[in-house]
């Protein structure tokens, strides 16, 4: 005598089989594309530092224009937010996840860099040291707000 519940339980475990299937082609995937964009993001890195040598390398000769020692400014800067993008990326390929806490770190980072080369080449009014003040605040929330709510892991359970 046929049990009708085991038969018609057989397809939902083949559909589940090719869902898991899927989704861990799919997890593959992402990890490659990930794993591709560290690459790139180390050679850019690299390229960076190469360009900072670079810079530092034309600011001694020509000490006194202002341009080139702005210019060193804004390279030492962009490697910084380089080196935490490439901390994401990292991060993302570890825990499968992107943090808030790393990403607002990565964009406290950058909002840093703007202001510091807008307040180096003078061109900054007040209104934008406002906003940017705000921005910063909010950013700041958002990190300790991520630090304090953070996922409790399941080994801490």
């Amino acid at each position: 005598m046929a049990r009708p519940d085991v038969e018609e339980s057989q397809p939902a475990v083949i559909i589940s089989g090719v869902r898991a299937r899927i989704l861990r082609f799919y997890e593959r995937f992402l990890d490659l594309i990930v794993v591709v964009l560290i690459f790139v993001m180390l050679i850019t890195l690299l390229a960076s530092v190469v360009g900072v040598v670079w810079d530092v390398y034309d600011t001694i000769l020509s000490f006194r224009e202002e341009a080139a020692i702005q210019g060193l400014v804004a390279d030492v800067l962009s490697v910084f937010v380089l080196i935490e993008l490439f901390r994401t990326f990292t991060d993302y390929l570890e825990f499968h996840r992107i943090r808030l806490r790393v990403l607002s770190e990565v964009a406290i980072v950058f909002v840093l860099r703007e202001l510091f080369i807008g307040l180096y080449a003078h061109r900054l009014g007040p209104m934008d040291l406002i906003a940017t003040a705000v921005l910063l605040a909010v950013l700041v929330g958002a990190r300790v707000a991520a630090v304090q709510y953070a996922p409790k892991s399941p080994e801490r359970d």
